[in-house]
């Protein structure tokens, strides 16, 4: 993958090492059904970005904080799933629900997103999740540090300028939004059309 220059969007579909069609990944992430407040948030900024060409717009059903990655469906086995599951909702019994706020999402070369606040309660969430993790296993996947709690609202699936993302985030005026996070659910994600979709394997409560 080619860096891209300063003030350029790049294409996010490219495969990363181990996707192909057809792959299923076992993740931890948070998602937004149910948080009317960040899906008006989103709307407003949607609304505007739908005539920038190079953007796949995320629909409310699909907003989500990834948060910490288990492996692809074929290379774990339930038994292993289970134990962490298990781990897991030990440890997260001690995190209480938090809430999160979306103020202004920016640019990235890849996509447009909203870095969340605080990043404190959903990095103790990914702590204990990675905790859960190497209790079960000898090497816990993905780098333990660089998490940046984010929600993407668009992906670009294109080279191009990013000056017209730019100019259409610009023109929104939208209050923050805030959504109150008491769980955080294993899924079996899929990214087979351009756009990270996926069938819920088990939610986990905080607190």
């Amino acid at each position: 993958m080619t860096t891209p220059s300063p003030g350029r969007m790049a294409d996010h579909w490219w495969w990363r090492p181990g996707w192909q069609q057809g792959s299923r990944f076992l993740t931890f992430h948070f998602t937004f059904q149910q948080a009317p407040a960040v899906h008006r948030l989103v709307s407003a900024y949607r609304h505007a970005l739908a005539d920038v060409s190079g953007l796949d717009l995320v629909p409310d059903t699909w907003l989500h904080l990834t948060t910490q990655g288990l492996g692809f469906t074929d290379d774990i086995s339930p038994d292993d799933v289970r134990a962490i599951l298990d781990a897991a909702g030990e440890r997260l019994a001690d995190i209480p629900a938090f809430d999160l706020t979306l103020h202004r999402p920016e640019i990235t070369p890849e996509a447009i997103r909203w870095e969340a606040t605080p990043s404190g309660p959903p990095s103790a969430v990914r702590a204990a999740l990675r905790d859960a993790i190497g209790s079960v296993w000898d090497t816990v996947p993905e780098a333990d540090d660089g998490f940046i709690p984010h929600i993407s609202i668009a992906y670009s699936n294109s080279p191009g300028p990013a000056s017209p993302v730019q100019a259409a985030l610009d023109g929104v005026e939208a209050e923050p939004a805030t959504a109150r996070i008491d769980q955080v659910e294993l899924i079996v994600l899929n990214r087979d059309h351009r756009m990270y979709r996926w069938e819920t394997h088990t939610p986990l409560s905080l607190g």
